[in-house]
């Protein structure tokens, strides 16, 4: 007899829903946890660091509007937008997560769970046996190897996220996502931030987004340095840090973050007792190749390293597993219960710097990499009505990746201020498959931003 039907390892937003999913079908479950109930998107990336944006994004929206701007004078007030970002997190604590899991039924084990053999995980001095086990243990930061950068103790984006105070000056060095919201978010609260990227901003998204953005971080007041490494960091006795960068220049600042990209968090589990490498290589329903047993769920298994994404595997494996727990077959269809296919080419992702960014499905590079015929069609979104009521001065741009033989979009990127909002039709349109012949009848609200569909539709148009 085993002690659970399924051990979840990990208690983020993946693990409940793994967790949450399979109880719901009668299994039980129990989730192992060595830090607070809720995970990384809780307390320190998703929920906190979009608070800390919230308020520059809303301040900078009101100065674009006559009549707004000129009550929207002076500078935010950092304190109480640290506070609101602290009510997010509850403060870091997780009584209210703890909670939600003795209403689902799931039991909770504190502590640092290692796989000891097929359906066992240590935890202490105990051995816990389940008939699965699945892996929700996220990812962790990347520290570069850089002369002088770990005895720096530099801050990474736990730190930043959860910082007390806004320090008076600011270097990030990373140009992906959390580097560029980030530096957005503390030039806003009134650091003076350098960002160093050794390539371009924002490098798996269409070329023009970095344009974009990065004319949005310079008229933030960030100052952007692109192409550029450090080569030597060094903390002062007063707590200032210095990076010493290939082109021969020096950049100092009072504090200094590390966000150079994210790696799955393998390391301690026991895999290799079990002839597994630390490269998770799972199927569409989040099993784990070569066993029966042990499924890896989220950033863990590097399918797609975003919450939304990880939250989407936890639906399917959790159905999944309670399925094969109770000895029946699987749904057999591509886009059935159990398989997670929207992970090959229908991953939406914004990025909540000024201007946003939205995009789902595949860039025109991967598309022709794949081997697709393809075409793309661009637009303004400033010349659309509605952008232009949205802000005075708005800019921004739209486009469309088409598979010509098929006739259905493939890929979409929106940059501008407020384009969240459009990503969720353009996923449905790729996941859908709908064909561009039937999207001519999909009407936008007008004076809408979304007017935009029809000017792309109208553009393809013109081109063939």
């Amino acid at each position: 007899m085993n002690d659970y039907d399924l051990i979840v390892i990990g208690a983020g937003p993946v693990g409940e829903n793994v967790a949450d999913y399979a109880a719901r079908a009668g299994v039980s479950v129990a989730i192992i946890e060595s830090e607070l109930v809720g995970g990384e998107c809780s307390y320190w990336a998703c929920m906190p660091s979009k608070a800390l944006l919230r308020s520059g994004h809303a301040l900078r929206a009101a100065q674009r509007l006559p009549g707004a701007s000129q009550a929207a004078t002076g500078r935010l007030d950092s304190a109480a937008v640290l506070a609101r970002r602290t009510a997010f997190t509850s403060g870091w604590k997780d009584d209210g997560q703890v909670s939600w899991l003795d209403s689902a039924g799931i039991s909770l084990i504190r502590g640092r769970g290692r796989l000891v053999g097929p359906g066992k995980v240590q935890v202490g001095d105990r051995i816990y046996t389940a008939g699965a086990v699945a892996l929700a243990t996220g990812s962790i930061p990347v520290l570069p190897k850089i002369k002088g950068l770990v005895e720096a103790k530099p801050w990474g984006t736990r730190e930043i996220t959860s910082a007390d105070h806004v320090p008076e000056s600011l270097i990030v060095f990373g140009g992906g996502v959390a580097g560029t919201e980030m530096a957005l978010a503390y030039s806003s609260l009134g650091s003076s931030v350098t960002l160093i990227s050794r390539g371009a901003l924002l490098g798996r998204e269409e070329p023009f987004v970095a344009d974009f953005v990065a004319a949005g971080l310079k008229d933030a007041g960030v100052e952007v340095r692109l192409g550029v490494t450090p080569t030597d960091v060094q903390r002062a006795a007063d707590g200032s840090v210095t990076l010493a960068l290939d082109d021969g220049s020096t950049v100092q600042a009072s504090e200094l973050v590390v966000a150079a990209g994210r790696t799955p968090a393998t390391l301690g589990l026991g895999l290799e007792s079990l002839g597994l490498g630390d490269k998770l290589i799972v199927d569409d329903s989040m099993l784990v190749a070569g066993t029966d047993w042990l499924y890896a769920v989220g950033d863990v298994n590097g399918r797609a390293l975003l919450t939304h994404q990880g939250k989407y595997q936890a639906r399917i494996a959790g159905d999944a597993i309670a399925v094969r727990l109770n000895g029946t077959p699987l749904a057999s269809a591509p886009w059935g219960e159990h398989a997670a296919t929207a992970d090959h080419h229908g991953i939406p992702r914004v990025i909540f710097t000024d201007p946003e960014v939205a995009a789902v499905g595949l860039t025109e590079a991967q598309a022709r990499d794949a081997g697709l015929s393809v075409q793309t069609v661009a637009y303004d979104l400033g010349q659309i009505a509605g952008a232009s009521l949205h802000a005075d001065g708005y800019t921004g741009r739209a486009q469309l990746v088409i598979d010509r033989d098929r006739q259905v979009i493939i890929g979409a990127t929106f940059v501008g201020q407020d384009v969240a909002e459009l990503l969720h039709a353009a996923t449905i349109a790729i996941v859908g498959e709908v064909p561009l012949a039937r999207l001519w009848h999909a009407v936008p609200a007008y004076p809408t931003i979304s007017e935009i569909w029809l000017r792309l539709l109208e553009t393809y148009r013109q081109a063939i």
